[in-house]
């Protein structure tokens, strides 16, 4: 018995809606329709210092003006804080999550020891240092125990893919040193809990996927199916994003925010009302055929 498909949108409210989310929100929009089956929408919040007030709202009233309206009311991370505790605490009984103590500081040094030195633009690996215990230190932040082995998995528009989390990223941030909840541990959380089946998003986003993959694993979760869009570019050729002055969307204009964006995945430019227009893209969807 195949399960019920249920997709969802998760945009993190640091301000509103660009061409570039609008890709990710419109192709997990048209994945869910075209497969049958539900579409939601997380606030991804849990970031608070990074979020601007309102934006949610503004996030939501630019979907709905799109025609892209969740199944079920949306949900908000900074509210499902038990969730995540509850979530940490059987890692940590389970052996899977330990504390630390060491700086941003601390691990580069320690890289630097080690004759590893940090890549510029990449996030640096974790070395291990409080795996065996802090020595007297106080806790920081809580890690989890990354296994060795690469982890593979296929993505629906990228194909194979395959990491070593272990040597390119470490034992990965589950809670923060200001107490905040880490992303990886939030979206794998939120995901099992509200039956996501099926993650479209972003292709920036696809280094995620192993981690996740990987804490998936240790909280005996299932794993989503996964494809990552293509990416709308700044005239700088990196990717569109609010750092690099991207503008909101017009929703004064939806259908030519909405034709730019099917462009990128690959549907041709339609006219009509905002329903006539998704309904036409759902029927010529080119990834229906691809769930596994």
């Amino acid at each position: 018995m195949t399960t019920p498909y249920r997709g969802r949108f998760a945009p993190s409210p640091t301000g509103p809606l660009h061409a570039g989310s609008l890709v990710a929100a419109l192709a997990s929009w048209l994945d869910a329709r075209a497969h049958g089956g539900e579409w939601l929408v997380r606030i991804e919040d849990v970031d608070t210092p990074r979020c601007v007030p309102g934006t949610d709202a503004t996030i939501l009233e630019q979907l709905a003006a799109c025609g892209l309206v969740p199944d079920e009311p949306p949900q908000w991370q900074s509210r499902r804080g038990a969730l995540y505790e509850a979530a940490l605490d059987r890692l940590i009984a389970d052996g899977h999550a330990y504390p630390c103590a060491c700086s941003r500081k601390d691990i580069e040094d320690a890289l630097a020891a080690q004759g590893r030195p940090r890549v510029r633009g990449r996030e640096a690996a974790y070395p291990g240092t409080c795996r065996q215990g802090l020595h007297g230190r106080a806790a920081r932040a809580w890690r989890l125990r990354v296994p060795d082995g690469i982890v593979h998995w296929t993505d629906r528009r990228l194909g194979p893919q395959q990491q070593d989390v272990a040597l390119d990223v470490g034992d990965f941030v589950l809670r923060r040193a200001d107490g905040l909840w880490a992303y990886q541990l939030a979206v794998v959380v939120d995901d099992a809990e509200q039956g996501i089946t099926h993650v479209v998003r972003g292709e920036d986003l696809a280094d995620n996927t192993p981690r996740q993959i990987v804490l998936q694993r240790a909280l005996g979760l299932p794993t989503p199916t996964y494809l990552h869009t293509p990416l709308v570019l700044a005239a700088d050729g990196e990717k569109l994003s609010k750092q690099n002055g991207a503008q909101a969307l017009d929703v004064s204009h939806p259908l030519v925010e909405l034709n730019a964006a099917a462009a990128l995945l690959g549907l041709p430019t339609r006219a009509g009302t905002v329903a006539q227009v998704l309904t036409a893209w759902t029927s010529l969807w080119p990834f229906l055929q691809s769930r596994p």
